[in-house]
């Protein structure tokens, strides 16, 4: 896993030189459900792992649980249908924004990309404020290549389209909720998790949400998150 985590390294490191401050840890603390989370990933892929973490070390045991789900996707895996689903919710639920890919990944490549962005946008609109924020994160991956051709479902009828470009409905309407949720949701980690990936240049709307694009700027500009009026300054567009 060294490669991927490599890679997460260098483009965050990238984008840092680049001027963007880091996006803050979570305001609440979602770990405890997470490895709960973890924990339902290796008992349905029947990982090679232990199914619980032991007293104290829970992050010791994700980090075997995130190696283990690595191995696997190297070999010839095959997801069930419960498994969308599964590593959805983990994907949300990882606070590591870096690494909920991990979990993400193996799902776009066995059901599509199409059904995993429909699943986030799910998230998005009628989850909780942490799966809001966790599926904002998540959002950022959907669109990775498929490179995992030894990754797939069970039933390859109920899964998605395979191609990034198969679902631009679905990513319109990503950018709407999200511009949305993000001026009506005062939530912190809704916010800062929103607005990396919130387009804020009005060509990208319809006319009837440039409104909306103004809000989320002056919210934005004037919020008492540093993250937050840090951010907006780089993505004020037209």
């Amino acid at each position: 896993m060294a490669t991927d985590e490599d890679e997460t390294t260098a483009a965050e490191t990238a984008r840092t030189m680049q001027g963007f401050m880091a996006l803050p840890g979570p305001v609440e603390d979602r770990n405890e459900v997470f490895a709960g989370c973890v924990a339902e990933v290796v008992r349905v892929l029947g990982l090679d792992v232990a199914h619980e973490p032991q007293p104290g070390e829970p992050r010791t045991w994700v980090n075997h649980a995130r190696t283990a789900l690595y191995k696997a996707c190297r070999r010839d895996l095959i997801l069930s249908e419960e498994s969308f689903q599964t590593l959805i919710k983990a994907a949300v639920y990882d606070p590591d924004p870096s690494f909920n890919r991990h979990f993400l990944e193996p799902a776009l490549n066995a059901f599509g990309h199409g059904r995993v962005k429909a699943s986030l946008l799910g998230y998005l609109r009628a989850g909780t404020d942490i799966e809001r924020a966790g599926a904002a994160n998540a959002w950022y991956w959907s669109d990775l290549p498929l490179r995992m051709p030894t990754v797939r479902a069970e039933h390859p009828a109920a899964t998605g389209p395979a191609e990034p470009d198969a679902a631009p409905t679905v990513g319109a309407e990503w950018y709407e909720t999200a511009l949305r949720e993000f001026v009506s949701n005062e939530h912190l980690d809704v916010r800062r998790c929103i607005l990396p990936g919130l387009p804020l240049r009005k060509s990208v709307y319809p006319p009837e949400l440039h409104d909306l694009v103004d809000a989320a700027v002056a919210i934005a500009r004037s919020h008492p998150d540093e993250y937050i009026r840090h951010r907006v300054e780089h993505q004020v567009g037209d």
